[in-house]
């Protein structure tokens, strides 16, 4: 263990070359942020155990009578930075150096370097990662392929957006004062102190994604983050943006509430749709009413889904401020330009369907997929945003947002969760966080979602479409096919190959216990260095 002071202790060195990322400097601010707000956190924690107990026993999730007139009353948040008023297109991908350097020349307005979903949190990639992050904003950042191609920025590049890891999480190799800091505090603090002045000296800034609230009090401790991170560093408060991702079903509830909490930091919502999906399994996991169809089922025209989108949009238009739409995970197919064509097709009506809804902007997983989302929302967004699109029309009720969709339930349903999930967690394992898996880019969020429909058909015993009922030994027998046919279908070559073992025994537990695992990422993270 190295001691960087009496408070402080890295339970590793940092990665070669990445020494000056874990200064002394930055080492105090980690270990001030951690102090002032790891109890906060703890009590956060326990305030989503204590609704989860109560969910389990019953309740469903509502709007809340007692901030009824915050979302009565007549307020804007903040002014969008010059550099966030147009985010038609956004790209997301992990922090290693050449998808940075990609990301930020990929030609999209925004390019999201993504510490969480996107990213396996081991300590050589969030440290590493914080690096490249730097020398991205300092303009010197390179990469030489190991076939001799380099890559360098672009004279015009995309705005930089950070995703930090979720309350949930810690970084289980720095301890201050004896208990691992939040992973959130840790990815923020340390992008926070080594790029915000020089990000502000750019014309741009410190600017946000923070994912996984289930509440706006969780905003509400971000937000005091934010001023308590600006007045350490002698920065103006207010120059922090955050975009929240509602990707849980009952931060869904506290739109209003979570924008009014950063009001000042603000750059509004973002429909995290895969996370989204699998919250609502995850919340309601106890209620045999509410179980999914197959995932290939549970489409953005579900009630449900819809629904969350158009509430999104109407709340943010009303507080003066963007609402993004979803992820395309579609990635080109080279080998068969037939699906190909197809793909973007899907990509472009999904784009289609969130411009005329009202959306300010999208994601997209692949640079090739820019030009497509770009050309949806140049025809029908001739402006920066469509901000003043109120949608006064929308009219949600708890009911809308509750809405179970209907669909059938298939052996094909349950191999391709299991094949999704082992393939993205035996990657993950690995050291990569985002998987190409059948055409699709696979993230954490979509592995959530397979492994968690898994154990809820089989929870409520839920019936395929040819008569079985999903049950312990149905899945083992079904994830037995799926590592049989692995070698074969994938070689030993794919992502993670080495640990396809160890990915089948935490599936199987993830997907029959008795008991429902909170994230994957919490079980898997003990397996990484």
């Amino acid at each position: 263990m190295t001691t960087i002071q009496s408070t402080i202790q890295l339970r590793k060195p940092p990665p070669a070359g990445c020494e000056d990322v874990l200064n002394a400097g930055a080492l105090d601010f980690l270990a001030a942020l951690a102090r002032r707000f790891e109890p906060r956190r703890r009590e956060l924690l326990e305030r989503r155990r204590l609704r989860q107990a109560e969910l389990d026993a019953g309740s469903l999730p509502d709007f809340l009578p007692e901030t009824k007139d915050v979302r009565d009353r007549a307020w804007t948040v903040a002014p969008i930075p010059p550099d966030l008023r147009d985010r038609r297109v956004e790209i997301t991908g992990p922090v290693d150096r050449k998808m940075i350097i990609n990301g930020l020349n990929s030609g999209a307005n925004v390019f999201m370097a993504d510490f969480e979903d996107a990213n396996a949190p081991s300590w050589e990639n969030n440290v590493v990662g914080q690096r490249n992050l730097r020398d991205a904003v300092a303009g010197t950042i390179s990469y030489l392929s190991p076939e001799g191609k380099r890559y360098a920025l672009a004279p015009t590049t995309a705005t930089l957006v950070v995703r930090p890891r979720g309350w949930h999480l810690v970084e289980k190799h720095v301890d201050v004062d004896g208990a691992p800091i939040s992973a959130s505090l840790f990815d923020f603090g340390l992008a926070f102190y080594h790029n915000a002045a020089a990000l502000i000296a750019k014309g741009s800034g410190p600017y946000f994604y923070l994912p996984k609230l289930e509440s706006h009090l969780e905003a509400r401790a971000w937000n005091d983050v934010f001023i308590f991170a600006q007045e350490a560093l002698g920065i103006p408060r207010g120059t922090i943006r955050a975009t929240v991702l509602i990707e849980t079903i009952l931060a869904a509830f506290e739109t209003d509430e979570i924008l009014w909490e950063l009001r000042d930091h603000s750059s509004g919502l973002n429909c995290g749709r895969w996370d989204y999906i699998f919250s609502y399994i995850k919340k309601l996991r106890r209620r045999p009413e509410r179980v999914l169809p197959d995932r290939a089922r549970v489409t953005m025209e579900q009630t449900f889904l819809k629904s969350y989108a158009e509430l999104v949009i109407r709340t943010c238009h009303r507080r003066g401020i963007h609402a993004l739409g979803g992820m395309a995970a579609q990635i080109p197919i080279k080998r068969d330009p037939a699906l190909n064509t197809q793909a973007l097709e899907k990509v472009r009506q999904d784009k289609l369907r969130e411009v005329r809804q009202g959306h300010d902007g999208t994601w997209v997983a692949h640079p090739a997929l820019v030009s497509v989302a770009r050309e949806v929302f140049d025809a029908h967004m001739p402006g920066a945003n469509q901000i003043e699109r109120q949608r006064d029309d929308v009219r949600v009720t708890a009911q809308d947002l509750l809405a179970t969709p209907s669909g059938a339930i298939t052996i094909e349903g349950l191999r391709t969760n299991l094949d999704v999930a082992v393939r993205y967690l035996a990657a993950w394992l690995g050291g990569l966080g985002c998987v190409p898996i059948n055409d699709l880019m696979e993230d954490a969020a979509t592995a959530e979602i397979s492994r968690a429909q898994v154990w809820q058909w089989q929870r409520h015993g839920a019936r395929l479409q040819d008569g079985r009922y999903v049950n312990a030994a149905l899945i083992q027998q079904t994830l037995s096919e799926v590592m049989a046919s692995l070698p074969e279908r994938v070689g030993a070559e794919a992502a993670g190959a080495e640990q396809f073992s160890l990915a089948a025994r935490i599936l199987a537990d993830l997907t029959t216990g008795a008991e429902f695992a909170e994230f994957l990422t919490t079980v898997a993270y003990d397996y990484l260095d």
